[in-house]
């Protein structure tokens, strides 16, 4: 239903050798665990989702890698968050359209993060960004 927000608990980047040559950068996103969280909204208790995960960017030919650990909170009724828990512990499966949701928000905040941690330590971007073509006007 909704991200109540995301947050990072781990940053980290290596570097192993000098970029040189053609560089790939592989992506890696995990959920980690999925359980239950009391929030408080005022004097309201709220039950929630908390949804631990883990983005890796490995650049290859083993130049460097970026770690990104953290958490997001998962806002719905809850009868959902307790079956989506349940279904967590046996099956480690969420519905596709909630897990899409998430692994969007993830995907979005860490590859921005591991832009910045990239610049820090002079690495190539993680990801592909946008060009330009300048033409003159005849």
């Amino acid at each position: 239903m909704t991200i109540l927000g995301l947050k990072f608990t781990k940053l980290g980047v290596e570097t192993k050798n000098p970029p040189k040559g053609k560089i790939s950068v592989n992506h890696n996103i995990s959920v980690v665990e999925v359980n239950k969280s009391d929030l408080f909204l005022g004097t309201a208790k709220q039950t929630v989702l908390k949804v631990e995960f883990k983005f890796t960017a490995d650049y290859e030919p083993k130049i460097a890698n970026i770690l990104i650990e953290g958490n997001l909170t998962y806002f719905d009724k809850p009868d959902v968050i307790t079956d989506v828990v349940e279904k967590w512990k046996k099956e480690k499966k969420m519905p596709d359209a909630m897990l899409n949701n998430i692994i969007n928000s993830i995907v979005t905040k860490c590859n921005i993060e591991a832009l910045f941690l990239a610049r820090e330590v002079n690495l190539p971007p993680p990801i592909q960004l946008p060009k330009v073509k300048v033409e003159q006007q005849k």
